[in-house]
């Protein structure tokens, strides 16, 4: 379940930024397509940067259900 302060890192294997979750849309979860605000987390761990992506970018794990790994969107980072 996706909560504001999660931390998530690119799927990208070229590398790309971390992103936290700021906050939901109303009524997240629904059906359909929803999205939430996010902002880049910076090396020194300041956000900066929000904007909204689409729910669907963000997974629990950074690979598929047959063990490949993702290659787009976000993974969520384990503590």
């Amino acid at each position: 379940m996706i909560q504001p302060g999660q931390i998530y890192r690119s799927c990208d294997p070229r590398g790309g930024p971390r992103i936290r979750i700021v906050r939901l849309a109303p009524g997240y979860p629904a059906w359909g397509w929803s999205k939430t605000t996010v902002e880049t987390v910076t090396a020194d761990g300041r956000g900066i940067r929000q904007r909204a992506i689409e729910t669907t970018q963000l997974h629990e794990t950074a690979t598929t259900q047959d063990g490949q790994p993702r290659r787009t969107g976000y993974a969520l980072e384990q503590p």
